[in-house]
């Protein structure tokens, strides 16, 4: 593989197949990193084009990340690890310093549901697990200037291959991520609505359609966006205040990045579902698709209790379900941690595993100790009582807190 149209002095090259794979099938491993966006553009396009597991994968994403957070160069790395001189997987890495800690890891954080290398999936798979691990540390010994890697939220299986990133550092399994694959909106219902759940809908139907005219409508990029967003995150917020959780979006500044979004010219396939009751706006889902996959990445409802009667978020989900199967999609992306509505509709559950490498001796330390940390972590999650108490700390917490603070560097 040609060396990257690069003046950076991070670029590097290694290649380690006159070791121990000489004589394989696969002969020779290397790996390049560059801290260019767009020394790694055709290599990535060309990977994606293959299908990806999430939003977080997808160039024009993270581009739009990039530019809306004006995240420095030095701060970026994109690694590519190839096969006999062709790229079969990419880690597009954002360099952060969190609590005294340097580390790289996804560029969004917990804003897309799962995380995975963007790859060539099917090259992947012939590897075996001793090529597959040499080519996760070629690609690693590229890095320098921070003390660990940390990969959350890869699902266990992608491509409809199990195990590809076993060997991709030290991995725990967290999270479990909420799909829905369906042929068709006959075969979903067939599946998953008994006659009791068919009656349920109906009467909450129902009971919205007594309040007045219900309308449900689809609007994608370019389209009169602007509104529903807005309304969107207003909702949110009102949800959020309502549960006593920091509201993200809006400490974060993230509201004009889902904006850039759902402009034409951004690269993104965003399509809003929009629930209306005499006009005005009850419920939006905010989805991102990606060939024959959507991946919903945030979702409202009304607060107002005699709307939510209705269960305006159910009902707009329900038409959700009953439009897109028939239209082309396959995979309905619903993210991870569960809820009603993922028990309700969606067929699969992927494991999620956290991976881990440190590249510094202090960095191989903080690993042993922030896996033992999603231990603990994952321990509270699973007891409610314990849960309430953490929650209720973080609230006090969040409150003494200026609005300001807690941003990583």
């Amino acid at each position: 593989m040609p060396a990257f149209e690069t003046t950076s002095p991070l670029l590097a090259r290694i290649a380690v197949g006159a070791g121990p794979m000489a004589g394989r099938a696969f002969g020779e491993i290397t790996a390049e990193a560059t801290d260019d966006l767009e020394a790694v553009e055709a290599i990535w396009r060309r990977l994606q084009a293959g299908g990806i597991e999430s939003p977080g994968q997808n160039f024009d994403f993270i581009h739009a990340w990039l530019q809306h957070h004006g995240i420095a160069r030095k701060d970026q790395r994109y690694v590519v690890g190839c096969v006999d001189g062709e790229a079969v997987a990419l880690l597009p890495l954002h360099r952060k310093r969190v609590n005294g800690v340097s580390a790289f890891t996804w560029f969004p954080g917990a804003n897309v549901g799962c995380y995975a290398p963007v790859s060539n999936y099917g090259r992947l798979a012939a590897l075996d697990p001793e090529e597959r691990c040499m080519l996760w540390k070629a690609m690693f010994s590229r890095l320098d200037g921070a003390d660990m890697v940390y990969l959350h939220s890869i699902p266990a299986e992608v491509g409809g291959h199990r195990g590809l990133f076993d060997e991709l550092g030290a991995t725990l399994e967290v999270e479990t991520l909420y799909r829905s694959e369906y042929a068709s909106w006959d075969e979903c219902d067939r599946l998953q609505r008994n006659k009791s759940r068919r009656k349920h809908d109906r009467q909450q139907g129902d009971r919205l359609n007594a309040m007045g005219a219900v309308s449900f409508e689809e609007v994608r990029n370019g389209g009169d966006t602007t509104c529903a967003i807005e309304t969107m995150f207003i909702q949110r917020s009102a949800r959020f205040r309502a549960m006593g959780i920091r509201d993200t979006f809006v400490r974060d500044r993230l509201i004009g990045f889902y904006h850039d979004l759902a402009k034409p010219d951004s690269g993104v396939d965003v399509r809003l579902h929009i629930l209306r009751l005499d006009g005005a706006i009850i419920a939006v889902r905010y989805n991102v698709v990606h060939n024959d996959r959507m991946f919903c990445l945030i979702s409202s409802m009304s607060d107002d209790p005699a709307i939510q009667h209705g269960s305006p978020g159910k009902q707009c989900l329900l038409r959700v379900m009953q439009t897109v199967f028939d239209e082309g999609i396959r995979v309905f992306d619903m993210g991870s941690g569960f809820t009603d509505e993922k028990r309700h509709w969606c067929n699969r559950q992927v494991p999620l595993r956290q991976h881990y490498f440190g590249l510094t001796p202090q960095g191989a330390v903080i690993v042993k100790a922030h896996r033992l940390f999603q231990k603990a972590r994952a321990t509270v999650k699973a007891n409610p009582q314990l849960k309430a108490a953490i929650r209720s700390l973080h609230q006090l917490l969040d409150r003494a807190r200026p609005a300001s603070a807690g941003k990583s560097e």
